[in-house]
């Protein structure tokens, strides 16, 4: 009885992972297919906000504010809002030199959220045309503000730009550089080939402002605020495009400790917006059939795309101990397209230093993404921050 009980749990965790790595291959071969479209000619230069929330980040946000401020579009076109959430004194002070908004704001439980919606309030809603969102690590490429631009010419109403690492400086930021890479691939890349909806990924994301103001009193994420986002805008008939044109740099994690704060950030979102969004959206589906919604609702069901290779592989090894030949083979297969996916997605550089080198360090990621399963509970309850400015190389 004990043995049967046994291998229905290996069934069990071989379909879960299985659909997973299933999902993610028909993307990953999608996104080899994907065009972009052409940019048209700009009649129209859209007034934009450029909103940075800011916890605690007194390291980097002066620089970052500095930065935003240098785009290769007209300067009365835009204006970059800081969000100052916990700041020291000194970097209010240095931050009010400079010609930008500095809003203050203090929440007994801080979120991004929270404070887009107290800037937000404060504005009146016809001054703008386009909202950007950063992070406060984020450093646009001197043409981002055009390229979305282009973008809202073509007549798109949310765009998500392309997110590229901007520092090298250890082998946990090249590995997480190149995790954002494939997610571009992935998530961005292979969706839009099929006709489906991009992905928000928190950052260097745009949208149509009325649209914005109309959708942020909906969402008060403590966590995953661009995922909550993404599908209220999804189930209400928006698609979300990418804009691989527009690229912001951002800070990758370059310690173990805080890329598992991270994920597990990440994860108990994801499987948070399940819950609440996946009944919601098969409804919708059989009434509405919109079928982007439902894709991603589902996509907050996929297993931790870290975790799935090596759980794959413990399992097969697993599985031939206990002889049981069809379900390690089983295991083995899914293993070998989970890996095809991976490979199909990663750009033509990260097969060169200092990349593999860093691929020597993926058990040990491995670790640390199990090592933020537990801390899922914590994620949920409360906002875990993420340090920054820390790198030592950064690339702009």
């Amino acid at each position: 009885m004990m043995e049967w009980m046994l291998i229905g749990l290996f069934v069990f965790i071989l379909c879960y992972l299985g659909w997973g790595v299933l999902y993610q291959f028909v993307f990953s071969v999608a996104g080899l297919f994907w065009k972009g479209k052409t940019l048209p000619p700009v009649f129209k230069q859209r007034k934009m906000a450029v909103f940075i929330p800011a916890y605690k980040e007194d390291n980097v946000i002066v620089k970052v504010a500095k930065d935003a401020l240098e785009q290769d579009y007209p300067a009365d076109r835009y204006e970059v809002f800081v969000i100052a959430d916990s700041f020291q004194q000194t970097t209010l002070a240095a931050l009010k030199q400079l010609p930008i908004h500095v809003v203050e704001v203090a929440f007994e439980q801080s979120t991004k959220s929270r404070a887009l919606k107290a800037t937000l309030a404060q504005l009146p809603k016809a001054v703008f045309d386009v909202m950007i969102i950063l992070d406060a690590d984020n450093i646009m490429a001197p043409d981002f503000l055009a390229k979305i631009n282009g973008h809202f010419e073509l007549g798109h109403r949310v765009v998500q730009g392309c997110r590229a690492a901007k520092n090298h400086n250890t082998p946990m930021a090249i590995l997480d550089g190149l995790s954002e890479a494939i997610n571009n691939h992935i998530l961005c890349k292979g969706h839009a080939a099929l006709g489906l909806s991009a992905r928000l990924a928190g950052s260097g994301m745009a949208f149509d402002a009325d649209l914005f103001h109309c959708t942020m009193p909906k969402v008060d994420a403590i966590g995953g605020f661009d995922k909550e986002l993404e599908l209220q805008l999804i189930g209400n008939g928006e698609q979300v495009f990418y804009a691989p044109e527009a690229v912001v740099y951002d800070e990758k994690v370059s310690k173990a400790a805080h890329f598992s704060q991270q994920r597990s950030r990440w994860i108990a979102a994801q499987f948070h917006y399940a819950k609440r969004f996946v009944p919601h959206a098969f409804r919708t589906f059989f009434v509405a059939g919109n079928i982007d919604y439902l894709n991603k609702a589902v996509q907050m069901l996929l297993p931790p795309r870290l975790i799935t290779p090596g759980v794959l592989g413990i399992m097969a090894v697993l599985s031939m101990l206990l002889g049981q030949l069809s379900l390690a083979i089983a295991f083995f297969t899914f293993l070998l397209i989970n890996i095809s996916s991976f490979l199909l997605a990663m750009p033509a550089y990260a097969w060169r230093p200092p990349y593999i080198n860093a691929f020597l360090q993926l058990p040990m990621i491995f670790v640390f993404a199990l090592k933020s399963l537990l801390s899922i509970r914590k994620a949920k309850q409360q906002f875990i921050h993420t340090p920054h400015g820390e790198t030592l190389n950064h690339t702009k």
